[in-house]
């Protein structure tokens, strides 16, 4: 069994996480961010919506093969030979995780920052809706690299400083190169599912 799109558990629990990771990062300054998107947002257009319902058939297939410690700042992308196919992304917040699945086959995985007890990220179902690679908050300024924006609040996908302790305004803030790489492949309306804990196997629906 692994917690949602993720079979490592490093980065899961205070608790567990390595002493190299809290060393890193000892009493950190929590980073808070903010996608406020600038310029036009299409209203769920036609080809948005039709991709929403997960198709029944979408099931795990593989698993990414992790034997470094899965901790901040780590990630791990690896599709060579898997086939074209549907793209989904799951998120889970126990797990301080995010995997990429592409045909069922999971292509790529790290450790994640997530909202703070002011705006924490939102669990459900959502399409990306937009993207931008050169994203700057019209808010704090601050620059949100290969932004894949998930609502109309505000919350996203995008590259940032991903360390222990560290949280944001709601996004989800992965490495900068594994954002890179996700940008490249994601789609508008490819799915992304947050979770907060949600257990599956090898051979398990997502949904």
């Amino acid at each position: 069994m692994l917690v949602m799109g993720l079979t490592r558990a490093d980065a899961g629990s205070s608790s567990q996480r390595t002493t190299e990771a809290v060393a890193d990062s000892a009493a950190p300054e929590a980073v808070v961010e903010n996608v406020s998107v600038a310029g036009p947002i299409a209203e769920q257009p036609a080809e948005i919506v039709d991709k929403l319902p997960l198709s029944d058939k979408f099931v795990v297939k593989r698993i990414l093969q992790i034997d470094e410690p899965f901790v901040h700042g780590y990630f791990k992308w690896d599709d060579e030979g898997v086939p074209a196919g549907e793209l989904v992304v799951t998120v889970d917040l126990k797990a301080e995780s995010i995997s990429v699945f592409r045909g069922g086959y999971e292509i790529g995985a790290a450790v994640i920052t997530f909202g703070d007890s002011l705006k924490p990220t939102p669990t459900g179902v959502f399409p990306i809706t937009q993207k931008n690679k050169d994203h700057v908050s019209n808010i704090y300024g601050s620059p949100m690299p290969y932004m894949m924006r998930l609502t109309n609040d505000g919350i996203a996908i995008h590259a940032s400083d991903v360390k222990w302790g560290w949280g944001t305004r709601g996004c989800i803030g992965v490495p900068l190169e594994f954002a890179r790489l996700l940008f490249e492949q994601a789609s508008l309306g490819d799915r992304v599912i947050v979770t907060n804990g949600k257990m599956m196997g090898v051979g398990d629906s997502i949904l």
